[in-house]
């Protein structure tokens, strides 16, 4: 019986916490489209620094974690499948390793470690300095001068960086087939376009969009969520990553099974 209680109560907290993520990240999109001068020249402030925290600053981590990616799959596969008399396939891998799935997944954990959680460091420490009170008490609405804000520079960034992260990797794949493979480049992107179809480009973009609100949501949730000590802050900050990482790995399940199954 502690067992089915356990599992119940989990069960709950699960639900509420999703629901309460969703009405979030709704809150957040009707702030987004609701005509207001409220505060709209510091949202769009908060917008840029976070497009430049998230995407720009994030550019060279980015292409050195991309370019290892390539050349380790290419490496691989140019190694491996010939061995089985399936060396045409490289350019399928590439499309299905990288872009599909690695492609957007690694360019989530990246900004969930840069950016995620300076998010929720920088809500959870203006929570207990008493500066999401004070906005309160002016009668700025929080959703539209924080979350929202940092939503859509999070959704922004994600979708450039995932699609920044497919460009390079095939690029660093490249250079191995080059070197290693002695392919041509013809051959290569021959290899690479025939794979390609402008459904997988629209799953990479859609996977950025959701990862990017989930991230930006979970972050900001917990952030909001510490009280009134610094010591909260670390511990919520963890919570937000891992949820963070799990919630996204979800994301990716979903979409994959829906669009290929």
């Amino acid at each position: 019986m502690a067992v089915v209680g356990w599992l119940g109560q989990k069960t709950i907290d699960g639900y509420t916490y999703l629901a309460d993520l969703s009405a979030l990240v709704v809150q957040s999109f009707r702030e987004l489209v609701t005509p207001s001068r409220q505060g709209r020249g510091e949202a769009f402030r908060v917008i840029i620094r976070q497009i430049l925290f998230t995407g720009v600053d994030a550019l060279p981590v980015v292409s050195a974690i991309a370019l290892m990616v390539g050349i380790i799959i290419i490496t691989q596969a140019g190694t491996q499948l010939p061995r089985v008399g399936a060396g045409g396939l490289v350019g399928n891998i590439i499309v299905v390793v990288v872009i599909r799935e690695l492609g957007p997944l690694l360019t989530a954990f990246i900004v969930v470690g840069r950016s995620g959680t300076a998010i929720t460091t920088e809500l959870g420490n203006m929570r207990v300095g008493q500066e999401v009170a004070a906005l309160e008490l002016m009668g700025i609405r929080v959703t539209r001068f924080i979350v929202m804000p940092r939503l859509v520079g999070m959704v922004l960034s994600m979708v450039c960086l995932t699609l920044y992260f497919d460009a390079v990797a095939v690029l660093g794949g490249f250079v191995v087939a080059k070197i290693k493979l002695t392919v041509p480049f013809a051959v290569f992107a021959q290899a690479v376009t025939q794979s390609l179809s402008f459904a997988d480009v629209a799953v990479t973009a859609i996977k950025g969009v959701l990862f990017g609100t989930a991230v930006a949501a979970i972050c900001s949730y917990h952030g909001l969520s510490v009280r009134s000590s610094y010591t909260e802050v670390p511990q919520q900050t963890t919570r937000a990553m891992i949820n963070s990482v799990t919630i996204c790995l979800l994301l990716d399940i979903l979409v994959t099974v829906t669009v290929y199954f």
